[in-house]
């Protein structure tokens, strides 16, 4: 039940800062929209249940989850200046391929959202068979920045039985980068 409420609270706060209006109608419109959404995807976000550390997980790495995302908006949207208005040129467009590793689907989806947040990247395509994301980024002279990028994202959002286990050993995965 606390990861439902937290969900719609989530949704209706992003529905309100995209209006840029917290008055009581347009939170109320957003809770509602909230509400609908859930129960059209609820098959998707309501696999499993969660584990009760998952939503406090979440919750305390939340604040750190948007100034990540903050920063990289910040820098891809300056990224991008520089190239509309000249200053650098647009030598390296490109797909980069991240690997999927043994992440869980939850984990893969919010990544690509928040990949495709930033303005110069965006998620083209999940290869399954391949076990790859595509991501088109406007500079792709470094994909290992663009891949170390996405795994900073996966380290904050999972965790528990979320979580893939680790490949070399380690175990520390909260969001430390």
């Amino acid at each position: 039940m606390m990861y439902m409420i937290v969900i719609a609270l989530a949704l209706t706060l992003i529905y309100a800062l995209m209006l840029a209006s917290f008055a009581w109608p347009d939170l109320v419109a957003g809770a509602l929209i909230s509400v609908a959404l859930m129960v059209i995807y609820r098959e998707t976000l309501f696999v499993a249940r969660p584990q009760a550390g998952y939503v406090l997980h979440i919750l305390v790495y939340l604040p750190k989850l948007i100034a990540m995302l903050v920063g990289d908006i910040v820098k891809g949207t300056w990224q991008v200046t520089t190239f509309v208005i000249g200053l650098r040129k647009l030598d390296n467009p490109g797909v980069v391929k991240i690997p999927l590793g043994n992440h869980s689907r939850p984990g893969i989806g919010i990544v690509g959202l928040f990949i495709t947040l930033s303005p110069g990247s965006f998620l083209i395509d999940i290869d399954w068979d391949q076990r790859v994301m595509l991501v088109h980024v406007i500079d792709a002279s470094n994909p290992d920045t663009t891949r170390a990028d996405a795994e900073k994202f996966y380290r904050l959002w999972e965790y528990g039985s979320h979580m893939p286990a680790p490949v070399d050993g380690s175990t520390q995965r909260d969001g430390a980068s």
